[in-house]
């Protein structure tokens, strides 16, 4: 329990026991004057009375706004919880924006790797084809001279037996 209501406990038996011990004397009629009437009444009775009232208005007052503070933190706590909703959807809807970037990206890079690998394949054909080309000319140019030594060759030594290899 908290200290202020240990306090209040404390308080309301210490009256009680007043009241016990001097029931007697809080019995006893006296004059009373209300302004407008005068009456005959017990003087304990009465301030006993307007004691319980005072302390049935506080504890009223204190369950009123105990009821609208608790009220009141039921709101805030709803508010918190739809604004934590509403952050983690936005945060959903980001994740999903970044993914689907992630995808045209992804797309994107693929196409453009399909792209350059179909360029470097012919690349590689036109070098391919250049150098089959060459080693074709570079072949016909060796035979070419093969042919010419030959020829030389023979013109200067003639096969004895006329006979051609």
């Amino acid at each position: 329990m908290k200290i202020r209501t240990l306090i209040l406990i404390l308080f309301i038996l210490l009256i009680a026991g007043f009241v016990a011990l001097n029931f007697e004397q809080i019995l006893q009629p006296t004059a009373l004057n209300f302004g407008f009437a005068q009456v005959q009444a017990p003087l304990g009775l009465v301030l006993l009375g307007m004691l319980t009232l005072v302390l049935v208005v506080f504890l009223l007052a204190l369950v009123y706004y105990q009821t609208v503070h608790l009220m009141e933190v039921r709101r805030i706590t709803r508010e918190a919880t739809d604004q934590r909703h509403l952050a983690d959807k936005a945060e959903a809807s980001r994740f999903t924006e970044l993914r689907q970037y992630l995808q045209t990206e992804m797309q994107s890079m693929a196409a453009r790797e399909l792209e350059l690998s179909e360029k470097m394949q012919q690349k590689i054909d036109q070098s391919q084809a250049v150098l089959t080309r060459v080693i074709e000319q570079s072949g016909n140019g060796l035979e070419a001279s093969i042919g010419e030594l030959e020829d030389r060759l023979d013109r200067q030594w003639p096969n004895p037996s006329g006979l051609n290899n």
